[in-house]
């Protein structure tokens, strides 16, 4: 459990937002030339309008694991002001030119290519290296131990910046305030986005004074105001368990992950050799210089 900056969720917006405009070709503005039918304008710069479908575009761009950030009230915000300084910046840089450099045309030219070629390897590759129900349980199967785990409970929390507004959720709580609810609306933790849910986890996988106050718990209670470095908690237990063997339902992902990598790679290798045997390919580059000998050293006069 942890809260993520969100510096690194603007840094990697920007850069994404960068390379989304660049195939805006001519346009002035990264942003639609007109709002949809179903889209809000979330922020007008300039006379140009920024949309949820804008909003929402750039959110699916993101890696999963930051995606999630984006749906709290402060990831929403940064993602707008984020958006809001691209479109200013590409204002200024249209004003002068840029758009129309020779270095932004190549750039854009090679940039083309490689998208071309990434989404063809992307999608052969997905295609041809999905994970069967049959592999997925064989390797549980011969790989128990890896599975094995202690005591683990599951837990929700909402997690606020000053004592004062945990205070007043937790009376919320106490007089029947949906958790769920409130998590997603008020908490800063990237865990948000699933109503506070943090999944199962075992001893030394959180913060001590966190994981003290979770395991002491009864399933379905709610704690105190717990304060760690990250703020103020109020957590609620889900569910506990003991030591064992996790099910299969929990680690397929964790499975996949382990199976994937040398499956892709052979799809790789084969589609490389299939793109080859239908090609005529021919070498033009000079002939490589010829690897020179190491010198042999002379023998050692004898005496």
């Amino acid at each position: 459990m942890t809260i993520r900056p969100m510096l690194k969720l603007l840094v990697i917006t920007i850069a994404v937002a960068g390379l989304t405009a660049c195939q805006g070709g001519n346009n002035t503005s990264s942003s639609s030339p007109t709002v949809g039918k179903d889209a809000k304008v979330v922020a007008t710069v300039n006379g140009t309008k920024i949309t949820t479908a804008d909003f929402d575009r750039e959110v699916n761009a993101l890696p999963e694991y930051i995606r999630a950030m984006a749906d709290t009230p402060q990831g929403k915000k940064e993602m707008i002001d984020t958006l809001v300084m691209r479109e200013l910046i590409l204002q200024k840089a249209a004003k002068d030119g840029v758009d129309k450099s020779k270095e932004v045309e190549e750039k854009l030219a090679e940039l083309k290519k490689r998208i071309i070629v990434d989404t063809y390897l992307k999608k052969k590759v997905e295609e041809q290296s999905k994970v069967s129900d049959e592999e997925l349980k064989k390797f549980y199967e011969q790989n128990q131990d890896k599975f094995k785990t202690g005591e683990q409970i599951r837990a929700s929390h909402i997690l606020v910046k000053s004592e004062q507004e945990a205070q007043a959720l937790l009376d919320q709580l106490k007089k029947g305030g949906n958790f769920e609810e409130l998590a997603k609306s008020k908490s800063v933790d990237s865990s948000a986005a699933k109503g506070g849910d943090l999944g199962w986890f075992g001893k030394g996988n959180m913060v001590p004074v966190f994981e003290k106050a979770a395991f002491a718990l009864q399933e379905g209670q709610l704690s105190g105001i717990v304060k760690s470095d990250f703020g103020f908690h109020i957590i609620k237990l889900t569910g506990k368990r003991p030591a064992g063997i996790q099910p299969l339902d929990e680690v397929k992902d964790q499975i996949k992950a382990a199976i994937m990598p040398q499956k892709q790679q052979q799809v790789f290798m084969q589609l490389k050799e299939d793109l080859k045997k239908g090609a005529k390919i021919e070498l033009t580059e000079d002939k490589a210089a010829p690897v020179e000998q190491p010198a042999v050293p002379a023998p050692a006069d004898k005496k």
